[in-house]
Formats: C-alpha cells, sequence, structure tokens
C-alpha cells in the first residue's frame, strides 16, 4: 500500500473534497491549529516569567513569532529568495 501522492500527481490531487464548505472546514482547523500553538507557547511563556504581566507576556510571544528560532527564512525547504524577485 502506497501512502503520499503517486508518481505525476500532487498533495493537492489526494484531497477527495473540494468544495467551498470542505475548504472553509480545512482554513478554519488551520486558524484553530495556530490559536492553539500561540495559547500553548503563551503558557509556556508563563511558566518561564511567573512574575511577568499580560503585557510582557504578549510583548514576548510576539517577539518569538517574529524571530522564530530555527525558522527565521520561514518554514519552506530550499533556499531563502528576495521578494519580489529583482528584474533585471
Amino acid at each position: 500500500m502506497a501512502f503520499g501522492p503517486q508518481p505525476g500527481t500532487t498533495d493537492n490531487d489526494c484531497v477527495a473534497d473540494d468544495s467551498p464548505d470542505a475548504l472553509a472546514a480545512r482554513l478554519r482547523t488551520a486558524f484553530d491549529l495556530c490559536a492553539l500553538g500561540e495559547s500553548m507557547r503563551r503558557a509556556q511563556l508563563r511558566r518561564e516569567h511567573p512574575d511577568a504581566t499580560d503585557e510582557e507576556i504578549e510583548a514576548l510571544l510576539v517577539a518569538w513569532l517574529e524571530t522564530r528560532p530555527g525558522a527565521e527564512h520561514g518554514d519552506a525547504w530550499g533556499r531563502s529568495i528576495s521578494w519580489p524577485p529583482s528584474r533585471p
């Protein structure tokens, strides 16, 4: 049994339901997962900085989101390029 896209196809070809409702549900799920990740990081920051105010925790969270240790150039594989690309 093979998993993942077959040769000549992409990940998107494996999606059975691409109706607007299904797409909206997947997008809502992605947003929910993002919010969950932020709440987990916020909880970790509260444990690491028990005396910090809500504003300080939020500032630490924003700083973490903006710097992303380990993903300074984004989450994608490959080399980073400037955007928009320069034109000759």
